[in-house]
């Protein structure tokens, strides 16, 4: 078992022992998404930290856009819910990456491949977004990628 998923597992049963009902209730759901994540595909298999990084990624994603959704729509205790289940899986996620470190990481995407013209946007995203790993949003990434090729 990965380091993370074992620490997902004991820190879902602490917040068991301390009855913190989001922090189990997130953090149960996370697993449940482990656990379907490990099990789809040809064979079953344990998922590396990486991969449960990018679990917990989409998982925090769904939340944004969950409680966006719920605010659209006047459903404020229901978005608050859902951005508060984001920050229990942000302290599991690697530290967001600054727009300074951002800026940084593209210009030397775009020096080392050679990339000048916008519509290189998608060969520039490519080589990127492994690079950034889940520490950027990608519409931040896109923007910032835009920012430089078009300057």
């Amino acid at each position: 078992m990965s380091s993370l998923s074992e620490r997902l597992r004991a820190d879902m049963t602490e917040a068991m022992k301390a009855r913190d009902e989001l922090t189990r209730d997130t953090l149960r759901m996370t697993m449940t998404a482990v656990r379907n994540a490990e099990v789809s595909g040809d064979a079953p298999r344990e998922l590396s930290d990486d991969e449960v990084v990018a679990v917990l990624i989409k998982e925090a994603k769904k939340r944004r856009e969950a409680a966006e959704a719920f605010d659209a729509a006047g459903r404020t205790e229901s978005a608050a819910k859902e951005r508060a289940e984001a920050g229990v899986l942000a302290r599991y996620l690697p530290a967001e990456l600054s727009d300074d470190e951002l800026a940084e990481l593209v210009r030397g995407v775009l020096a080392e491949g050679g990339f000048t013209e916008p519509r290189q946007m998608g060969q520039v995203m490519k080589q990127v977004q492994p690079k950034v790993a889940g520490r950027a949003d990608g519409k931040r990434v896109a923007a910032e990628v835009k920012r430089q090729l078009a300057g």
